[in-house]
C-alpha cells in the first residue's frame, strides 16, 4: 500500500539526520518504517577498512528486528555536500536480501532519473528472486516473527 504521507515523513527524518549528523561536506541517511508506524533512522558506519563498512540502511533494519516489527518501508537518501540536492538510492542487493526478511511487499525507495523520491515493492525490483523456487511454508522457518 503506497502512502505518499509516509513517503514524506521518511524523507523529511532522513533529510533531517543528514542535516544534523552531516552539518558540512557528504551525508547520507536511511529511515526504517515499521508496520506498527515507527520509524528507526540510521547512518553508515565510517571505517577506515572499507570492508568493514555496512550499508546506511543496516542500523534502522537491526533496530527493526530488535523489537520484532515488521518493516514497510525503507529509504536511503545522500547528498554529495551540502548545497547539493539529495539523492534517492536504491537498496543494494545484500539490502535487498535484508529487506525480503520482511516480505517481498515491502516498499522502497528507489533512484530515478528526476532524483524524486519513488518506492516500489521489492517483488518488482527483484521479479526473478531466487525465494520464488520455493514453496512459501518452506521458507517460513526463515522469517517466524
Amino acid at each position: 500500500m503506497r502512502s505518499k504521507a509516509i513517503e514524506n515523513k521518511m524523507f523529511q527524518l532522513a533529510r533531517e539526520l543528514i542535516e544534523k549528523r552531516y552539518p558540512k561536506g557528504w551525508g547520507g541517511a536511511a529511515v526504517i518504517r515499521t508496520q506498527e508506524d515507527h520509524y528507526f533512522t540510521s547512518v553508515a558506519i565510517e571505517t577506515a577498512n572499507s570492508s568493514a563498512s555496512l550499508c546506511i540502511e543496516v542500523g534502522a533494519m537491526c533496530e527493526a528486528h530488535k523489537y520484532n516489527e515488521k518493516v514497510t518501508h525503507c529509504l536511503c537518501i545522500i547528498r554529495d555536500d551540502e548545497n547539493s540536492p539529495y539523492k534517492v538510492l536504491t537498496p543494494c542487493g545484500i539490502c535487498q536480501e535484508r529487506l525480503r526478511y520482511w516480505g517481498d511487499d515491502v516498499q522502497v525507495g528507489v533512484t530515478t532519473p528526476n532524483s524524486e523520491p519513488l518506492f516500489v515493492e521489492l517483488r518488482e525490483l527483484q521479479p526473478y528472486h531466487w525465494t520464488t523456487a520455493y514453496d512459501a511454508a518452506e521458507l517460513e522457518h526463515f522469517t517466524d516473527n
